[in-house]
């Protein structure tokens, strides 16, 4: 919209104007006047709108609710709450309770016998029955606390002849290596580092507090060899992920201090000066790829170099991203699918300006996100979901679509208000949107692939920055291996440590140590 007129009044201006609106004399200029009126309201509105929406989305992310669910957003709604209520009383809240002792599969299982009865023995108490093994034992756990790298000192007795001066060393243990430092230490540094987000400097404060010293450039030294023995998996895994049949993307902002410092002294000749850490998670046959790429690149053309080792026979995938043009790989094909939660977030963010329309937006995207998660729970196939949304959603989207168009066509909402522009999203993205009532396979929004961002922001928070490319290098490696195992429910200490030990054979056949079947390799490395 054009900025309205410059009039400049004084109050007696005002007054006088007001008296001859009220009289009904108006005069000659007076037209321009309440025109230029009209004009600056309406644009202040459409301000306030914009700057309300932002400034909402702002505080939810600093201080309000962390959810978009449907009942955080529209907190008056009854069935909602009913649900929900109904919910409550039948199913316990998730994270509430003990942790059963099957969930400890990585802890020492120690088996103690019931020494005085033995199995068919008759029972002392009623003297009759006879006793047999329950399939169920009673389990205790206890947890101890350990640092997370412990030190052996070896002291090794020496004897010094008193004539000849000779000494005699005794033989160092068999079984403790040539390395002072072992893959599972490099597997640990690697976990805490780029899996939990926890700083060399930090760790280096808490292992020197428990009496186990280790510098911080120490810990560099050791993931950055580590990195060079893990490294065929982590090129075999991005292989793989270029073959996935679904292919999300996006990317978050990362901070290089070399690449800053070529900017600020001019040795970059690059036009480009943003930084991102982009995450691609590829989907097919059931398995998860999570893929860390960190430079000057965007989303999509990190997604391009992947997508150079698809194999030619194959379909094009298809691609979940938002709607920004720099997640598209232009020099591949891919079928395009936008995030429908980001959509229906534009809609959030203006609810409380438009509570009605948004609400009945939100509460038809709820609708087709329940058919959705149907047809998780009943485990579907890719065809079977496709005909059961066509049935079930199509009808909900064709409504949603009528709606919109209705908003604008007769002039229900401004173009240029916070609700005219989320409407205008979903029709101009409309196509992508909806790409899961058309193709098999096509999710509904991008929510896995935020989730996979999620540790390279983790990363972000804690240690701020990587030094050089290949800090960057390193860390995208170790991400990726670490998510992946944790996508597939593989213990990611025990991959790291299996991936350097056996780093010889997993160079000459990397397929065969990937997380989901690297346990099958092991014994027969160790034949």
């Amino acid at each position: 919209m054009k900025a309205p007129q410059r009039i400049d009044l004084d109050l007696e201006q005002v007054d006088a104007l007001l008296k001859r609106v009220e009289s009904g004399t108006l005069q000659d200029g007076d037209y321009q006047i309440i025109k230029a009126m009209v004009e600056t309201i309406h644009l202040l509105s459409q301000s306030v709108d914009k700057k309300a929406t932002s400034i909402r989305r702002l505080l939810r992310m600093l201080f309000g609710d962390r959810t978009e669910k449907l009942e955080k957003v529209i907190k008056d709604r009854q069935s909602t709450s009913s649900t929900s209520t109904d919910k409550n009383d039948t199913n316990k809240a998730k994270g509430h309770g003990r942790i059963p002792a099957a969930e400890y599969s990585s802890a020492q299982t120690v088996d103690i016998p019931l020494t005085s009865l033995q199995h068919k023995s008759r029972c002392p108490q009623c003297k009759k029955g006879k006793l047999y093994r329950m399939k169920m034992p009673a389990t205790v756990v206890r947890v101890t606390g350990k640092a997370p790298l412990q030190a052996t000192v070896y002291q090794m007795q020496r004897l010094r002849c008193n004539l000849c001066g000779k000494i005699f060393t005794a033989k160092t243990p068999e079984g403790i290596g040539e390395e002072k430092y072992d893959a599972a230490s490099a597997a640990m540094i690697a976990l805490l580092k780029y899996g939990s987000g926890l700083p060399f400097n930090r760790l280096q404060q808490l292992q020197a507090s428990l009496g186990v010293p280790l510098a911080a450039s120490t810990q560099w030294e050791i993931v950055d060899d580590a990195a060079n023995k893990v490294m065929p998996a982590w090129q075999q895994l991005v292989r793989q992920a270029a073959q996935g049949s679904v292919l999300y993307n996006d990317d978050t902002t990362a901070k290089i201090l070399s690449l800053i410092k070529e900017q600020m002294t001019g040795d970059n000749d690059s036009s480009r000066t943003g930084m991102f850490t982009s995450a691609i998670l590829s989907a097919a046959d059931g398995k998860k790829i999570a893929l860390f790429i960190t430079g000057r690149n965007h989303a999509g053309e990190n997604l391009a170099r992947v997508l150079a080792q698809r194999r030619s026979d194959l379909d094009p995938p298809i691609q979940m991203c938002d709607a920004l043009s720099r997640n598209l790989p232009n020099d591949f094909v891919t079928v395009l699918a936008n995030c429908l939660a980001h959509a229906r977030r534009n809609f959030v963010d203006v609810l409380a300006n438009f509570p009605e329309q948004g609400q009945f937006v939100i509460e038809t995207l709820a609708d087709v996100y329940k058919n959705d998660q149907l047809t998780k729970d009943q485990q579907l196939s890719a065809q079977d979901r496709l005909v059961y949304h066509q049935t079930h959603s199509k009808p909900l989207m064709q409504e949603l679509k009528q709606w919109l168009d209705d908003q604008l066509n007769e002039k229900k909402a401004e173009p240029n208000s916070g609700l005219g522009q989320a409407i205008a999203y979903m029709q101009k993205h409309w196509q992508a949107l909806t790409l899961f009532l058309r193709v098999a396979g096509a999710p509904l929004d991008n929510n896995l692939c935020e989730q996979v961002l999620k540790r390279a922001i983790l990363h972000r928070k804690n240690s701020l920055f990587f030094k050089t490319e290949r800090g960057a290098f390193v860390g995208d490696v170790f991400m990726s291996l670490i998510h992946t195992c944790s996508l597939a429910k593989i213990n990611p200490f025990d991959y790291l440590t299996a991936l350097q030990e056996h780093h010889t054979r997993v160079r000459k056949n990397p397929q065969n140590w990937m997380p989901w079947n690297y346990a099958k390799t092991l014994p027969e490395s160790e034949d």
